[in-house]
């Protein structure tokens, strides 16, 4: 008998409930005997011992179900330590809860702060295997996240969408894409949808580059620029100033997000009718796409041997077009962001994208 206890913990994304089917799956098939415990709204209900048991019949149907069956929040890592409202030490909370159902083993599915709390409960001895899941992509260890391609194909397709209304008014469309640190998702839905600028945040912008390429499309004929925008995008004077300066900016700032304050520049410098589109939560939502129900669950289905073979304190991962098995104590706190010199984003320079750099 295998006594399995399993969350979901962060931002929601597509395929969650695709890679929980995978891990049941896979131990089901194995012929071992197993009761699953579902924590509900993450690593929330392992604090406070909210849980449901699962059965066969609550992973029946959820393979292109989107969102999560057992619901989720955010438990930031930083405040991982400190006692709760009431004074409840919450590290010590999650390991009660965790013997008390005497639990083989905790199944975490999760982003990077999910996945440093899952190695702080590794080092406090529990047994976890946990899950790479992000939209961002941008988890160390793993060259793919579940949830990043769907979120790229919702984010193509806002694009996609926007060219026809853009050409037909002759103007320029800023398509703002989830993205505070990292910009896979911008860069990928970028060029899939055909943007003429992609700003991601590793690379920070001039304005007067961005400029000279919507200019310059317009000398050559072209009635509309389409930008895709990470959210976290930032320009070369932003990027220069402190933390401490950065986030006072922030605190005063009169802009929605960077991808109006963009707008407002552009209109004022070329005079042209710039538009801002959000396609925001969408991103996240909806069914996942067939690439990642197949990739959860082979994620999910390895994780379930790591089970079998009591193998503890590893996230599945997928590195070389292979899923392999990464020690969470070498990806906890580390992001994986787009190299400045990525062959990506050459190759989007030899197709004309410009980066503002």
């Amino acid at each position: 008998m295998k006594r399995i206890g399993m969350l979901t913990s962060g931002g929601d994304c597509q395929a969650l409930n695709a890679a929980m089917r995978g891990v049941v799956k896979s131990l089901a098939t194995s012929g071992i005997e197993m009761e699953v415990y579902g924590f509900l709204e993450g690593y929330k209900g392992l604090i406070y011992g909210n849980f449901r048991m699962l059965s066969p019949k609550d992973f029946s149907g959820i393979l292109t179900r989107g969102g999560t069956i057992l619901g989720t929040s955010r438990t930031p890592f930083k405040t991982i330590r400190e006692p709760d409202e009431n004074g409840l030490d919450k590290v010590e909370a999650m390991k009660q809860n965790y013997y008390k159902l005497q639990l083989d083993c905790l199944v975490v599915l999760g982003g990077n702060g999910s996945q440093k709390t899952a190695n702080l409960l590794s080092e406090e001895g529990l047994n976890v295997v946990s899950l790479p899941k992000t939209i961002d992509n941008d988890l160390w260890g793993t060259d793919m996240t579940f949830g990043f391609q769907s979120a790229v194909d919702v984010a193509t397709t806002a694009i996609d969408y926007i060219h026809t209304t853009a050409d037909s008014h002759g103007r320029v469309f800023i398509v703002e894409v989830m993205g505070h640190k990292v910009g896979w998702l911008t860069l990928n839905a970028g060029m899939a949808g055909g943007a003429d600028v992609i700003l991601i945040p590793e690379i920070p912008y001039d304005i007067k580059k961005v400029i000279d390429a919507i200019e310059g499309r317009e000398k050559r004929g072209s009635r509309f620029t389409i930008l895709a925008v990470a959210e976290g995008a930032i320009s070369k004077e932003d990027a220069k100033l402190s933390k401490k300066e950065y986030k006072e900016k922030l605190a005063n700032y009169v802009y929605p997000s960077v991808s109006y304050e963009l707008a407002d520049q552009i209109q004022k410098l070329t005079g042209r009718e710039v538009r801002v589109t959000v396609p925001g939560h969408m991103q996240r939502g909806g069914a996942p796409d067939p690439y990642d129900r197949v990739f959860a669950s082979r994620l999910g289905a390895e994780a379930g041997q790591l089970i079998l073979k009591e193998k503890y304190g590893y996230m599945v991962a997928y590195k070389n077009r292979e899923i392999v098995k990464v020690p969470l104590s070498e990806i906890a706190g580390k992001l994986k962001k787009v190299p400045s010199d990525a062959s990506i984003i050459k190759e989007a320079k030899m197709l004309g994208v410009c980066f503002g750099d």
